[in-house]
């Protein structure tokens, strides 16, 4: 049943402070990382960096992200912690974004940061903005509100502010319910071709039959791409390839050459894009069809080449006149979209087999992880009877959508298995890793940045060993997430703390825990965190000196650098606190030392770990094969002869297949069976 507008803003009201209790946060720092983490998923802005900042002048800012291409996101929230949904009118929408204008401009021309405290977020980011003044092409600003506005303008265009061009987006309580209720589908792009670029765009049909999707070829002007991408940035890039493109970052050389060389022959050297539709308005024109409107338009191939066509002609000032992509557009419900978007990515992302864009959600560690934390209960907490569960959103949405059918009573008894504090998603679970695992800066350049690091790093090592991501690995995470968590909370409580860089300092005081044990060959116990589901105390006085003194290390960036959250970004960063290190080596207990664990301890574990997934893994090979009834199995082996895509060995087994329930496969051959499925799948017999 559908939420009501107050059914909704209450329901976010509770999970917002519920939120901020577990994360140790002020309700409206709460809020503004609530909405921005959902523009980050759906790929409205990259990243974004708290920053609250207001003056009795009529200046406010909350928070902001530098993107890498001279556009420059800053946030204003209407937040007043109200208890009741209430209206937003015109008139404050214009106040509340003369606000952070006025923020801009006094950053800009006015040397607003020589009136500020220079260890704050608020120095920082105005510091930024006056050095950045000439490589700001682009600003755009968002107002995220509690309230709701009273009619559905949602984005204030073609103006500029500074004589810069600007954009002005809001985001109200309507506006997210109906994001969310998209049930993990973004908000659709809605590009009218007539009306943006004069006329359709030429194309033709390239389906045939009933049982085949709509499809299109089309020669795409590179002007036409180039504005697409200029105006909607990652927005027009399908989230695997998104995350993909942050993290490779860089125009492509040989695109570039082209253009500035050989613009005529860049139909001729390139491969073209791939993109998916909801739905596409075509009608007639001279000479055939033309596409005239597009519902949804999202590149799953050709991400690279649409960012090199728009970079090229800002920086070098190139004419596209004369170049043309080709594109070929498939028309998917979005109903459809969870199945066939991710293969049509895969296809046509051949040529980078181990990469971002095959790390879809409905990848197989993914849906592991989903599937662990659908079972496995955790331990009860310190004086608490009561076990939970960790809840592992593998798409967007499902942690509401797990509650959308419930009663009342049932809801209860689900909040009460999977409190939402325990609820974390798949760029939650790369930040808990990355900051153990790998450079810790990765965390710090944005949550989508650090995903795609993630990605292609968890990606190969599925590929070499998946039953390296078995129970304890599961469990590890769920440590681990504990940690970051409790880090989280400690730092906002410390005294020492005046409100700015929590993140950064979370990130590195973990990151130089680790290496502290690193150095003594030891390893953090994480199941003694598992056990307790909480950071024991030794643990606990470790992460505080830690924290203090990565917080005080951060605060003196070098000279020359304003910018303590931009400092925090750099490789130097990291490298100048492992430098100082021995200073917390020796302020550290030993008490904390002692209770850490040895090589061999660790490997005892991962083989008993490998052991059971092994195991775990064969039965459930087994059970798949045996929901495939014998005869169906007879038809695949007489298809698959028929078509010759099976060997002789895949043949002998299905011929065991087919004597179930008399005759059961073993593993090893419901192994082999398994991989026949996938066969048969790809041929179209299943």
């Amino acid at each position: 049943m559908e939420q009501t507008d107050s059914e909704f803003f209450h329901n976010f009201r509770r999970e917002l402070i519920a939120g901020a209790e577990a994360h140790g946060a002020f309700h409206l720092s709460e809020f503004m990382e609530t909405f921005s983490n959902e523009l980050i998923e759906t790929g409205f802005i990259e990243g974004f960096e708290l920053c609250h900042y207001r003056a009795q002048r009529g200046l406010r800012v909350d928070g902001y992200w530098f993107n890498d291409d001279g556009e420059l996101d800053l946030f204003v929230a209407d937040f007043d912690s109200r208890e009741e949904l209430q209206s937003l009118t015109q008139t404050e929408v214009t106040a509340a974004f003369k606000r952070v204008e006025n923020f801009f401009d006094a950053s800009l021309f006015k040397y607003l940061f020589d009136n500020l405290d220079e260890t704050t977020p608020e120095y920082g980011l105005s510091r930024q903005i006056s050095d950045r003044k000439d490589f700001i092409r682009k600003v755009n600003f968002f107002l995220m509100s509690e309230r709701a506005l009273s009619d559905r303008m949602q984005t204030i265009n073609g103006r500029q502010v500074c004589d810069i061009e600007a954009t002005h987006h809001i985001w109200d309580m309507t506006r997210l319910q109906r994001q969310r209720s998209s049930r993990g589908h973004k908000e659709a792009l809605d590009i009218n071709f007539k009306v943006e670029f004069g006329n359709g765009m030429k194309c033709l049909p390239a389906h045939l039959g009933s049982g085949a999707c709509p499809s299109y070829l089309i020669i795409l002007p590179g002007e036409v791409l180039a504005t697409l991408y200029g105006k909607h940035g990652a927005r027009l890039l399908e989230q695997n390839v998104r995350s993909f493109m942050q993290a490779r970052g860089k125009v492509n050389k040989g695109i570039r050459t082209t253009i500035l060389n050989e613009p005529g022959m860049f139909f001729a050297y390139n491969n073209g894009i791939t993109a998916t539709a909801q739905d596409v308005e075509v009608e007639h024109c001279d000479g055939g069809l033309a596409i005239i409107r597009v519902k949804d338009l999202q590149i799953v191939n050709g991400g690279q080449t649409t960012a090199s066509l728009f970079h090229t002609k800002r920086r070098d000032k190139a004419s596209l006149d004369g170049v043309f992509v080709q594109m070929k557009l498939s028309v998917i419900s979005p109903g459809d979209s969870e199945i066939f978007v991710p293969k049509i990515s895969e296809y046509a992302n051949t040529q980078n087999r181990v990469n971002a864009a095959d790390f879809f959600s409905n990848h197989p560690f993914h849906i592991r992880i989903e599937e662990f934390s659908r079972r496995i209960w955790a331990p009860a907490h310190s004086g608490s009877h009561r076990e939970t569960k960790w809840f592992y959103e593998r798409a967007r949405g499902q942690y509401v959508d797990a509650q959308s059918t419930l009663t009342l009573g049932e809801q209860k008894r689900f909040k009460a298995e999977y409190p939402k504090p325990q609820m974390f998603t798949k760029t939650d679970i790369a930040k808990f890793e990355n900051v153990w695992d790998d450079q810790p800066k990765w965390v710090n350049l944005g949550a989508q940045k650090n995903f795609a690091h993630y990605a292609m790093r968890i990606g190969k090592a599925w590929t070499n060993n998946q039953d390296s991501f078995n129970e304890l690995y599961f469990k590890r995470v769920i440590a681990r997430a504990i940690i970051f968590r409790w880090t989280e909370k400690m730092v906002s409580s410390e005294t020492w703390y005046n409100g700015g860089y929590r993140a950064n300092i979370v990130a590195y005081a973990i990151a130089t825990i680790n290496e502290l044990c690193k150095r003594a060959d030891k390893f953090v116990d994480f199941p003694r965190c598992w056990n307790t589901q909480e950071v024991y105390p030794q643990f606990a006085d470790a992460l505080r000196k830690a924290a203090k003194f990565v917080n005080d290390d951060i605060s003196e960036p070098p000279e020359g650098i304003s910018n303590i959250s931009e400092w925090c970004k750099k490789d130097f960063c990291w490298e100048r606190i492992k430098s100082r290190l021995t200073e917390l080596e020796s302020d550290m207990s030993t008490g904390f030392f002692k209770t850490l664990i040895g090589i061999d301890e660790l490997k005892t574990q991962q083989r008993q770990a490998k052991k059971v997934q092994k195991l775990d893994d064969g039965i459930d090979a087994q059970t798949r094969i045996l929901e495939v009834s014998p005869q169906r199995w007879s038809q695949i082996r007489v298809i698959g002869s028929q078509r010759r895509f099976l060997s002789e060995k895949e043949i002998g087994v299905i011929r065991v297949a087919e004597r179930i329930p008399k005759k059961i496969p073993t593993e090893k051959q419901s192994e082999v069976l398994l991989d026949v499925l996938k066969k048969a799948n790809a041929e179209g017999v299943l």
